[in-house]
């Protein structure tokens, strides 16, 4: 794509005055780094950063029979879900396979928004559309919003100085509805990156302004912009999935170890008699966590082997700023996926010793 075909962001003449380099993804004309992936990561994990997340996508389901038709459509159980509440779910494909993982926000009974990922939004929407039943409107409401994540452990200090909410009121996967620097916003705390954070979704016209804002509130923390470089590092050392790489139409859900937002004994939805024949036929194989222990960084389609044969190959893979080692995630077989176990990645046409290690790679102190 060209750039000018490429969409923007509200804020992406903003990334373009702070030196951002800029590169195509999903579509959109997105910010890849400001200064390095380094000091963008290290940022988050010691004090705090930016990302513009306004790419992904807004849907919003509403109608009498919302929570049975989000039963459904997605694997976790939505019933237990109360009013400003969020949990990390997916749409299955009947062979059990995510067409996308989402979030789901829980406004009332009658209302819900799915966050998706933005190169899944023309899909996703498809499918949410075609199966709709009973009394249920689902519109696509991307355009409306622009998304701001502040990320690290001082993102509360960061954000509460543009908010009446009390942010520390709002738990881990919990949301309200309040003002962000006098604008109507959607406060959450979820996160991508392993750390403590928000993510504020409000109209896109003072977007602008609102990040101004945020750098310099941050400022006394050193805060800094984050581009997709840095998101991408920090993700992978939390082990959170990455749609088009860890987890895709040709993997399903529990194999990738998401078995957890599988509620299987909730009833009916997309998927669940797949999973079922799965769980109950045996795993062949189960993405794991590894660490690189000869020289070389294993990237993503890069080769994995087994005793002299090819298995899989790298769904992602990255040096980690944090834990200063070459880490990734493949599939391996079944027997092969115990925490210790060793094996081998094609690096640059050499074969390079790995090992199973336990995952995330990183967990935050609470």
């Amino acid at each position: 794509m060209t750039n000018e075909s490429l969409k923007k962001t509200p804020l992406t003449d903003v990334h373009r005055e702070l030196g951002a380099k800029m590169v195509p993804f999903a579509g959109y004309d997105m910010p890849v780094l400001y200064s390095s992936t380094m000091e963008e990561h290290m940022a988050v994990r010691e004090s705090v950063g930016l990302f513009d997340v306004s790419h992904m996508g807004e849907f919003f389901v509403t109608g009498p029979d919302a929570e049975a038709y989000l039963q459904k459509i997605t694997c976790n159980d939505v019933s237990k879900l109360s009013d400003g509440q969020v949990h990390y779910s997916a749409m299955l494909y009947p062979a059990g396979t995510p067409v996308d993982d989402l979030l789901v926000y829980r406004f009332h009974r009658e209302k819900y928004m799915l966050c998706v990922n933005a190169a899944n939004r023309a899909k996703d929407l498809a499918w949410a559309q075609k199966h709709v039943t009973g009394n249920v409107d689902v519109q696509d409401r991307s355009d409306e919003y622009t998304q701001i994540a502040i990320q690290g452990r001082n993102a509360r200090a960061t954000l509460q100085p543009l908010t009446e909410v009390k942010l520390e009121d709002i738990n881990y996967y919990w949301f309200v509805e309040g003002k962000v620097d006098g604008v109507p916003a959607i406060l959450s705390r979820t996160g991508y990156t392993g750390e403590d954070g928000f993510e504020i979704y409000f109209r896109p016209d003072p977007a602008p302004r609102i990040w101004k804002k945020l750098m310099e509130s941050g400022a006394r923390f050193d805060v800094k912009p984050c581009g997709l470089a840095a998101r991408n590092t920090l993700r992978l050392e939390a082990k959170m999935a990455l749609y088009g790489n860890d987890i895709d139409q040709t993997t399903n859900i529990l194999e990738a170890g998401l078995s957890w937002i599988c509620k299987l004994k909730k009833g009916d939805f997309i998927g669940r008699d797949a999973l079922l024949k799965i769980k109950e036929e045996g795993l062949a194989r189960k993405l794991v966590g590894f660490e690189v222990t000869g020289r070389g960084i294993a990237r993503e389609h890069y080769p994995v082997y087994v005793d002299g044969r090819q298995v899989s190959d790298v769904t992602s893979g990255t040096y980690s700023p944090y834990l200063k080692k070459n880490i990734g995630l493949c599939y391996l077989p079944v027997a092969s996926t115990e925490v210790g176990t060793s094996f081998q990645i094609e690096i640059r046409g050499k074969m390079v010793d790995a090992v199973v290690v336990e995952t995330p790679f990183y967990k935050r102190d609470v």
